[in-house]
This record gives C-alpha cells, sequence and structure tokens, in this order.
C-alpha cells in the first residue's frame, strides 16, 4: 500500500506475549489503485466507509459483520475517489474536494483537541485524578521483569439483554473506545505518552485483608447460625407427660388440650405411679459451639494479623510497649502496604509531571526526588518517648533526637521553630536588659 493509505492496525494481546497496538491516523484520499490490500495470513481486511471517510482499508484478526461503516467488498481499480453506496450496496465515486474538506476539518479538529487538552483537562487546565473500581477496570501488563503496563481498560455493561461491554482503552499515545468487539478506529491522543493509570494494590495476589480467611469467616458465620438454630430449638421444644391422668372433656372424651400445636405429648395411665412430666430435648451441645466460635474468632484475627481489640489479654495491658508488641503483626503488614503505596505514588506523579503543566518539562523527572510519609494512628508512651529524646541529645543530632517523638511529624521543622524562639527570647531578654542601649528599648506605648 502506499504511504498515503491510512491503515488501522489492532493486534490482540495472547497470554502478555504480544505487545497491544493500535494506531489510527487521519486518510488521505485514496484511488482504489492504492486501496487494495494483502491480506496479511491470519487476518481480515476490511474497508471502512462513511460520509467523513471515503475508504480506509482495515486489517484486523477480528472478524467483523458486513454492516455500516464496514464492508467486506473491495473498491473496483477504475474508482479514483472510491465511496461504499450503502442505499445501493455498492463503490461508486466520491467528491475529492468534499473529502480534503473533511480531512481539512478533522485535522483542525484534532489540533484544537491537542490544545484544549494539553493538561488533561478541565476549564481552568488542571490535570485531574480519578477513582476507578476494579470491578469495573483493569491493568495490562507486559511479561518482562519490569512488568510495564501496556494498557488500560475501563468498561461497563449496559442496561441491554445482551450485557454489551463499553468501555475505553488506555495506551501511552491514544485511547480507543470499543463496544463489545468491536473498536472505534479513531483514536484520542494521549499527551500523557504513558498509560494515564497507575494501579494501586496491597499485594502481588490482589487480596485484601480478610481474603485470606474467608472460609474461616464462613465456618464462624455457620457456627452462629446453628446457635442461633439451638436457642430455637429449645423454644419449640414438646412436653411430655406421662402416666398422668388428666381431666376430659364430656362430649369427646379427650383431654382439654391442643396436643398438636401446643406440642404436647400425652401418655395417661390407670394410675399415677412414677408419673413423669418433662420437655423432650437433645444433648446440650453449648460449650463444645462457644469454643468452636472462640477458637475461629482467634484464628481469623491471627491471619488477618490484625489484633482483637476486644480480646481481655490485650485491652489488659495499657502499657505502650505492651500494645506496641500486640500491634506488632499489623504494623508489619502496614509497611509492606506503605512499600507499594509509594511505588505506585511515584509512578501517578511520573504520569502527571510528564505533560509540563504542574512542572516545567526541564523539572519532568523529579518525581524520582519525591519523600512520602505514612502518620499511623498508633498509641504510644509519652513519657518514655520523651526521655528517650534526653538520653540521646548529646550523642544523636537534634533533628535525630526529635524523631524519636511521635507527636512530631516533621523534626526539622520542629528544629526551626525552637531555633526561632530562642532568638526572640534573646531579643526579648536584651530589651529589658538596663544595660542596654536606648535604641535597643522598646517603648511599650509605641508597641500597643
Amino acid at each position: 500500500m502506499a504511504e498515503e493509505n491510512k491503515q488501522v492496525e489492532a493486534t490482540e494481546v495472547v497470554s502478555g506475549q504480544e505487545e497491544a497496538t493500535k494506531q489510527v491516523e487521519v486518510p488521505k484520499p485514496v484511488t482504489a489503485a492504492e486501496t487494495p490490500v494483502e491480506p496479511v495470513k491470519g487476518a481480515n481486511v476490511y474497508y471502512f466507509s462513511n460520509d467523513k471517510y471515503y475508504c480506509v482499508p482495515i486489517i484486523t484478526p477480528y472478524e467483523l459483520p458486513n454492516v455500516y461503516p464496514i464492508t467486506t467488498e473491495a473498491p473496483s481499480k477504475d474508482l479514483k475517489n472510491p465511496k461504499y453506496d450503502w442505499g445501493l450496496m455498492k463503490w461508486g465515486e466520491g467528491d475529492a474536494k468534499n473529502l480534503q474538506a473533511q480531512i481539512a476539518k478533522v485535522e483542525d479538529s484534532v489540533k484544537a483537541l491537542t490544545t484544549s487538552q494539553a493538561s488533561n483537562l478541565d476549564e481552568d487546565s488542571q490535570t485531574r485524578v480519578t477513582y476507578c473500581s476494579p470491578s469495573h477496570a483493569f491493568m495490562v501488563y507486559d511479561d518482562t521483569v519490569n512488568r510495564e503496563p501496556l494498557a488500560f481498560v475501563r468498561y461497563h455493561y449496559d442496561n441491554s439483554s445482551d450485557a454489551t461491554a463499553k468501555g475505553t482503552i488506555y495506551y501511552a499515545d491514544a485511547s480507543y473506545d470499543f463496544v463489545g468487539p468491536a473498536i472505534n478506529p479513531e483514536p484520542t491522543p494521549n499527551l500523557y505518552k504513558l498509560v494515564p493509570a497507575v494501579e494501586f494494590y496491597e499485594n502481588e495476589e490482589r487480596q485484601g485483608v480478610f481474603d485470606g480467611c474467608i472460609t474461616l469467616i464462613n465456618e464462624l458465620d455457620r457456627a452462629l447460625s446453628q446457635k442461633a438454630n439451638q436457642v430455637e430449638y429449645f423454644d419449640n421444644a414438646y412436653l411430655y407427660m406421662l402416666r398422668i391422668q388428666l381431666e376430659k372433656d364430656r362430649d369427646t372424651g379427650q383431654p382439654m388440650l391442643d396436643l398438636k400445636n401446643d406440642r404436647f405429648i400425652y401418655a395417661p395411665a390407670d394410675t399415677a405411679v412414677n408419673g413423669k412430666i418433662g420437655f423432650v430435648s437433645k444433648p446440650d451441645g453449648d460449650n463444645m459451639q462457644e469454643n468452636l466460635i472462640n477458637r475461629l474468632t482467634e484464628w481469623i484475627f491471627q491471619t488477618a494479623m490484625i489484633p482483637n481489640m476486644n480480646d481481655q489479654a490485650f485491652s489488659g495491658n495499657s502499657s505502650g510497649v505492651a500494645l506496641q508488641y500486640k500491634l506488632l503483626p499489623m504494623k508489619n503488614r502496614a509497611s509492606n502496604k506503605e512499600r507499594k503505596f509509594v511505588h505506585s505514588l511515584r509512578h501517578l506523579y511520573q504520569i502527571i509531571f510528564s505533560v509540563g503543566t504542574v512542572l516545567p518539562d526541564s523539572s519532568k523527572n523529579k518525581w524520582q526526588d519525591l519523600s512520602f510519609q505514612f502518620t499511623r494512628n498508633m498509641p504510644a508512651n509519652i513519657a518514655d518517648e520523651v526521655n528517650s529524646a534526653v538520653n540521646a541529645s548529646g550523642i544523636v543530632s537534634k533533628e535525630t533526637a526529635l524523631s524519636l517523638l511521635s507527636f512530631i511529624d516533621d523534626p526539622k521543622s520542629e528544629i526551626n521553630r525552637m531555633e526561632k524562639e530562642k532568638d526572640e527570647e534573646m531579643k526579648r531578654v536584651s530589651q529589658l536588659s538596663p544595660a542596654a542601649m536606648d535604641f535597643q528599648k522598646v517603648n511599650s506605648d509605641d508597641e500597643k
């Protein structure tokens, strides 16, 4: 095909071994002699034709239906500007001038779109970030060691009976809308030149805190359900009365009781010797059920690496050091999550800084210099921390000593505030000293 022809190429990702590529450019007028395309092995050749694009060859591994605006019929070589007539269902001659005007309009709109999207873009040219639920979006990575992102797919299902998936595929260079297996050949430029999405995950298995102990949680629910059924069973227990005579109805000769609805078992005898009254019940398994519930509860918290705040052994220790040891497994889990969160945040700022709207182009690599600090809401023994900081003074730097205090977020800022207070105190002392010069003394009336 001649270089003027613009071709839509779509390659599906197979087992992560082939990089998905989608390249679409504004088509130019082609003649029928330039239009025919030699089919690639395993690919199909179609022709896209509407009022905007008269004849655009498409090579794709998918099988597309012969419906507007895609046809499987190739144009005749005698046509200079082939355009498919969907009314007559055949190729005809298109208006070259009209096509040139439409292409110029499309090019202008693409330029305007590029200009308006220079920072991804709301009315104030502000870069925006939004959240996508993992139930309606996913990332596609390559199979290299670095696991670089290839694409980001955001989708949803419409309300039709066939529940067709609709959404957008985001690549590093452009994004494409799709409906079912059909992909719109018209791209939307991606000015970031990176896949504009970042996945924040807790672990490589993409599991939550309690995903590893779901079976234990289900078993605990079943044990509690059986416990509730046991209580209901005792409420509905039958009362039995053996070898005891009750007063009978004169008309029917039967005891004056509703044996069925009252759950009553009645077995009279001629004499009331050894008469018995009681409830029909099975052996009580309450202790066994309680032990099972307590054991399952303990296993759930241990597997999730989260302390049980209702545990008597946990709540009985009021010491800050003891609480720190109790919370150690959860702290380790939080540290692992922080490392992965920092990695995702750096990638996010790498994308944001790549455009040049937040920072100039010369500083687009500043995302590597970012530092992140996470403050955990943990119980601490303030008195012990202060003693440790005082004992460390003179041995380590002030910043290191102050970092031992959990209630100080930024030791450097704290040192600056301390120096500022010290300078102000020295200035106030010098002003109140009798030996101070007149210009150093401050008139209280002037201060007011």
